[in-house]
């Protein structure tokens, strides 16, 4: 045995290399791992070496080391080597490990295959065993005829030669070598053959814990971490001295800022825009009397709603407090961030106001009869035929007390007040009356239309046409548009009028002396409520815009069959008058003419000017005398209040109920006192005095009038129910007349009358029940004027 070796125990056999928690940084955890040198001599040849396959008991791969006189090999050789040390396979598949074998000048390298991969030890900086696919180990066995080693013999750790100190295992785990010195397993000639006992030299499977760990010796460069330590405590001061620094600077510049910024107003206050901060107090007043106060007496403008007015701050009693607006500013502020903030930032104080809440409230108040409206929904009104869209309002009303806080708060600023209001919403918007005016209004519009009648066609204008239409609020926001047909008839009917033919009622004819029936005629006429159905779609259309008009026959009011069972057989009223002027005898006529043979069916009232209409020239009717406010006069159907006091007297005595009239302004001798009426429309044809009376009978009444140039006789005729009879009281109250004198022609004396009142009573008795009742009209006639018509002064 070689002087450098010594004999091996068992205890050493077995022994694996003690991991250690690496230490020290990533560029000194470089590893090496060291192991004692094998002479190449000791090595058998290749024809030493048993031809057969692996047992299944065979030792564990082999690492050997590489003598000192042994090329290196690069980085990725030594790694492998590395890693076959760093990870043994596993003790169950070690004998089966098949090698591949790479011949070198020096001798051969052998490369474990397919090892499995045994688990890393944590950490990011261990150095990894990298083992190709293609460099293959194979298991060294010992040949034939030599007597195998057991396991135990075959796990030996590399150990110092005899008569050095063995290394301690803490200082085993870590060496310290460049990269490109990593040591390789390397195996010298196989010629010279290796004893028996460093045949199968190997490394036992190291123990690895959960951390990072490197096997082999370690050397520990304690001036590294030195260096370490000294560097750190040099970054340490030169934070704290940074630190200082900047904090001391920090408090001059406080310090400094404190100094300036010495006022009363902290910086950066405004005041309605105007800055403050900084100033003292009676400064900050100052600039603020000279910038804000000039606008103060002006008018303040408000908006509420949609209302915009005006509001007088002086005649509210509001006022300015310099002082307390000042003081709402506050101190100056002793927190640093509030300080260095407020370079870059403003702080609005409001105004402190002085108020008389009486005339605060009042002028409010006052304000509401401009703000406050009813809700107005959307519409579309016509300019002629051209639509005009009306936008909805909601209606709104001021919440004088919420406006007494916005004014008080913001009436000095010298903007618009925002007054707040409640308001009342409405259905429509603006987008609905939008649309109704492009979809209906402008087409509606924007050509005549045409109706077709019998003969005959009727046009109605644009302008004709927007007066038919009516535009009624809807759920959805729009305008619902529908058609006025009575409108529509009011412009076609005029011009339709000849394509139609009136009705005629049975009529009540006297022959004979008696009534008789004269039968009813039915009429022809337009059916306008279906003639207007497709009205509207036709409005909407640009083309086709006419309509059919459709025709109706259309019955008598009173029909033949009506008359015959209205029980109109017997005189039931009747009166006459005389000694009326010529020319009011033809009115008289014309009026009697009228209305004979009219029948005023049970329960329906008769109107003397509802029956005949306006009474002028075109009716035939010429010009008379008549009163004019207590005077004679003349005027187109005078005479006709004869015939009405004719009338009234003959339902006076058919029992027929009084429904309204009017006695002359003074008495005329040729009527019964208090028994007597006038009628008068104007020029127009507006009633303006009528008389009425209504039949109060389940039987018809029939009026007959016989003229004659000199009288007017009236007779009702019907079932008669009553006796009537009447008495007048003896006049009252008498004053004298008046005496007028007139220069102006024409003039027409008169020896005037008395006035007096006057009382008449009627009786009447119903002949079916026998009961009686009474009913009484008192009447005050004014005296008329004695007219003195005199000549003209000269000149």
């Amino acid at each position: 045995m070689p002087e450098n070796q010594r004999p091996e125990y068992d205890a050493e056999r077995t022994r694996a290399f003690e991991p250690v928690r690496p230490s020290g940084t990533a560029s000194e955890r470089t590893t090496q791992l060291s192991a004692s040198s094998v002479r190449e001599d000791q090595w058998p040849g290749d024809d030493a070496w048993p031809q057969e396959e692996p047992d299944e008991q065979a030792s564990a791969p082999t690492v050997r080391t590489t003598p000192a006189d042994v090329p290196r090999h690069g980085p990725d050789e030594a790694t492998r080597a590395i890693g076959s040390a760093l990870n043994p396979p596993d003790p169950a598949t070690r004998g089966h490990a098949p090698t591949a074998e790479q011949h070198h000048p020096d001798g051969v390298e052998r490369t474990r295959l397919n090892a499995p991969e045994q688990p890393r030890p944590n950490g990011a900086e261990q150095p990894r065993a990298i083992v190709p696919p293609a460099e293959q180990t194979r298991v060294n066995t010992p040949p034939a005829g030599q007597p195998r080693v057991n396991a135990a013999e075959q796990t030996r750790l590399n150990t110092p030669p005899a008569g050095q100190p063995r290394v301690h295992p803490a200082e085993q785990t870590r060496a310290i070598a460049p990269p490109a010195e990593q040591t390789r397993a390397f195996a010298p000639d196989r010629s010279q053959g290796p004893s028996p006992a460093e045949r199968t030299t190997v490394f036992a499977d190291p123990v690895s814990p959960p951390e990072a760990t490197v096997l082999g010796p370690v050397m520990v460069d304690e001036g590294s971490d030195a260096r370490e330590t000294d560097d750190r405590r040099r970054n340490r001061r030169r934070i704290l001295v940074v630190a200082a620094s900047v904090l001391g600077l920090l408090v001059v510049l406080y310090g400094a800022d404190m100094l300036v910024s010495g006022g009363d107003v902290p910086r950066g206050v405004t005041v309605a825009g105007v800055e403050v901060g900084g100033m003292s107090h009676a400064d900050a007043e100052q600039k603020l009397r000279e910038t804000i106060e000039p606008r103060l007496a002006a008018p303040v403008k408000a908006q509420a709603g949609d209302v915009t007015t005006e509001f007088d701050p002086k005649g509210a009693g509001l006022e300015l407090d310099w002082a307390a607006t000042l003081d709402r500013a506050g101190d100056q502020p002793l927190s640093p961030i509030t300080r260095v903030t407020s370079f870059f930032t403003s702080r609005e104080v409001g105004f402190a106001t002085r108020s008389d809440g009486a005339k605060l409230t009042a002028a409010l108040e006052a304000l509401r009869a401009k703000i406050d409206h009813d809700p107005a929904e959307g519409a579309i009104r016509f300019e002629g035929a051209t639509p005009v869209p009306v936008d909805p309002k909601q209606g709104q009303k001021l919440d004088v007390a919420g406006a007494s806080e916005k004014l008080l708060a913001d009436w000095a600023d010298g903007g618009t007040v925002e007054l707040p209001v409640a308001t009342t919403p409405v259905k429509t918007t603006k987008e609905g009356v939008r649309k109704a005016l492009d979809e209906v209004a402008k087409p509606a519009t924007a050509a005549p239309v045409v109706v077709r009648g019998q003969g005959k066609d009727a046009t109605l204008t644009p302008e004709q046409l927007a007066a038919t239409l009516v535009f009624e609020p809807a759920d959805d926001g729009g305008l619902t548009a529908k058609v006025d047909n009575n409108k529509v008839v009011e412009a076609a009917g005029p011009q339709l009028k000849e394509t139609e033919k009136e009705g005629k009622d049975a009529q009540i004819v006297f022959e004979g002396g008696r009534p008789t029936v004269k039968e009813s005629v039915d009429g022809l006429g337009i059916d306008w409520e279906k003639s207007l159905t497709p009205f509207m779609d036709v409005l909407k259309s640009a083309d086709k815009r006419e309509i059919k008009a459709e025709y109706k026959h259309t019955p008598a009011k009173v029909t033949t069959e009506q008359a015959n069972k209205m029980g109109i057989k017997e005189v039931i009223g009747e009166f006459e008058t005389s000694n009326f002027a010529a020319d009011s005898g033809v009115n008289i006529r014309v009026v009697a003419e009228e209305v004979n043979g009219a029948i005023v069916k049970p329960g329906e009232t008769f109107s003397l000017n509802g029956h005949t209409g306006p009474r002028g020239v075109a009716q035939g009717y010429v010009e008379a005398g008549i009163i004019e406010n207590g005077a004679p006069g003349r005027a187109v159907g005078g005479g006709i209040s004869q015939f009405a006091t004719t009338l009234y007297n003959a339902a006076y005595n058919a029992g027929m109920k009084d429904a309204g009239h009017k006695e002359h302004s003074y008495w005329i001798s040729r009527y019964p006192a208090g028994r007597e009426a006038t009628v008068f429309m104007d020029a127009a044809g507006n009633s303006l005095i009528d008389i009425k009376f209504t039949n109060p009978d389940e039987t018809g009444v029939a009026i007959q009038t016989i003229w004659t140039p000199s009288t007017i006789r009236i007779v009702l005729w019907g079932t008669k129910n009553y006796d009537v009879t009447g008495s007048t009281s003896a006049k009252t109250n008498q004053t004298p007349p008046n005496e007028v004198k007139k220069t102006t022609q024409p003039c027409v004396a008169s020896a005037g009358a008395e006035g007096f009142t006057v009382t008449d009573t009627r009786t009447i008795k119903d002949r079916r029940t026998g009961q009686t009742r009474s009913e009484s009209r008192t009447v005050r006639y004014d005296p008329s004027p004695k007219i003195v018509c005199e000549a003209p002064p000269a000149g």
